[in-house]
């Protein structure tokens, strides 16, 4: 199979295996392929799934030949990060503290993309816990360090750090990945693929890794909004066993929304304070576009309120309680990074004044983040300011001047996509964030789907 294929949509792929030029078979075969070998290499892969893959990959075969197509997502063979229960196959959460971890049942999402007839190729590399403590360095998994297949001497990102290198390097066709604060934003905009963050509770979270019950949320990576949009609607939707979960099923059309004259508010940013050349002379060009397209362009300020520090009061409460039985076993000390088992231990010293303040500025902040949607249909800036950094260097260092519009969009549970809007002067992706109301994921993937159309920077590849 030519290379090429494995770089497509998912949108292209489920053409050509409806059309039986490629089988669900060979597709996967090549994508098992390159799991082991790129995605070894970039210590994206927590374990191989080949003997399930290639029976689904059969089943969606004979399906198909039968006439039986169950829709775009049928025979594609995709990435699960770590956290998501599979029946059979460990689910090690990154940490060498539940490396023997094995559930007999499947999460949601694994149910539903399996209905949908995608094939699961790989469980993707994660920070361990998914940063429930709070990590320093890119090396806190269970895995190692996530390399960035753009230049292996940085770091993927994290936590979802195997599921973006996996889609970017061409090892799966998308990728399951969860947020609490940059999860999927990150890895996204550092790896150079489309990431998107769905609405807090627009997708049940039965059978995935617990770290904040009321921040935490599940959404897609994969090479295009178009390519989302197809996934978030085989994934959304209310489920029983997840009372948090909305009853919202998701339902996409482009045309929609093609013509549509869109308000666009613009958070305010100090490119020259942050030294980011780069990032401003990618996102000036991204507001030529759309200036093109007729939008209505506004720089907006969020209301004043301390959306981080109320986002981070609530993740360490949460994170502790959720881990307390590891925390007070003294397995928390088996965690590769030792920032995180400080953090961890820490949470549980929070006191109930100080969480029930946090929650109380949530409630405010929503009421504020209502008001802004009022006067725009989505918010617009850099998801990050600079190019990945280096992989072996504390993230108390190379995070400054980073910038980032995770505290108050996690905080109040808003949905966003990162898209690709270029690259550093020394060839590392940069990424553009468009964030919406809740459950208003339609409007920010028409947005990112209007971009991809005006430029390629989605379809470029890392380096061989």
């Amino acid at each position: 199979m030519e290379d090429e294929v494995l770089f497509l949509t998912v949108t292209e792929q489920a053409k050509l295996l409806k059309s039986r030029k490629v089988s669900s078979v060979e597709l996967t075969q090549a994508y098992l392929q390159a799991l082991r070998t790129q995605g070894a290499a970039l210590r994206a892969v927590a374990e191989v799934t080949e003997e399930v893959a290639l029976q689904q990959a059969q089943q969606a075969d004979r399906e198909m030949a039968s006439g039986k197509y169950r829709g775009v997502l049928h025979g594609i063979p995709y990435g699960a990060k770590d956290l998501f229960a599979t029946k059979g196959i460990p689910t090690r959460w990154g940490s060498p503290a539940h490396r023997d971890q094995v559930f007999g049942y499947d999460a949601t999402v694994i149910e539903r993309l399996q209905r949908a007839g995608a094939v699961l190729a790989a469980k993707l590399a994660m920070i361990e816990l998914a940063g429930a403590g709070g990590y320093e360095f890119a090396h806190a998994s269970v895995t190692g360090a996530c390399l960035n297949p753009w230049d292996r001497t940085r770091w993927a990102g994290g936590s979802s750090s195997g599921s973006g290198a996996a889609v970017a390097v061409g090892a799966v066709a998308f990728a399951l990945g969860t947020e609490t604060w940059g999860s999927i934003t990150v890895p996204a905009a550092f790896c150079g693929v489309t990431g998107l963050r769905s609405t807090y509770g627009r997708v049940s979270r039965y059978g995935a890794m617990a770290l904040s019950w009321t921040m935490d949320k599940i959404g897609p990576m994969a090479r295009s909004a178009e390519d989302c949009a197809h996934i978030l609607q085989a994934i959304a939707g209310h489920d029983p066993r997840d009372p948090s979960s909305a009853d919202m099923p998701f339902r996409y059309r482009f045309s929609t929304w093609r013509n549509h004259r869109f308000r666009i508010g613009l958070l305010p940013i100090d490119f020259a304070k942050n030294s980011a050349p780069d990032a401003q002379r990618c996102f000036e060009a991204v507001l030529e576009i759309f200036r093109k397209r007729k939008a209505n362009l506004a720089e907006v300020k969020l209301p004043d309120l301390p959306y981080n520090e109320a986002a981070e009061t609530i993740i360490v409460a949460e994170g502790s309680s959720a881990f307390e039985n590891l925390i007070r076993s003294g397995k928390v000390n088996e965690l590769a990074d030792r920032s995180q088992v400080v953090g961890l231990l820490s949470g549980l010293a929070l006191s109930a004044v100080d969480y029930l303040r946090a929650m109380r500025i949530r409630a405010e902040a929503m009421k504020a983040m209502a008001k802004v949607f009022e006067t725009v249909d989505a918010l617009m800036a850099p998801t990050l300011l600079q190019g990945a950094p280096p992989v072996d260097r504390s993230l108390n260092e190379t995070w400054v001047n980073m910038g980032g519009n995770g505290g108050f969009a996690n905080l109040t549970g808003l949905p966003s996509i990162s898209v690709p809007m270029g690259f550093t002067a020394s060839g590392l992706p940069l990424g553009l964030e468009i964030i919406g109301a809740p459950y208003e994921e339609a409007k920010i993937i028409a947005l990112a789907q209007i971009f991809q159309q005006e430029t390629d920077w989605h379809r470029r590849r890392p380096p061989a």
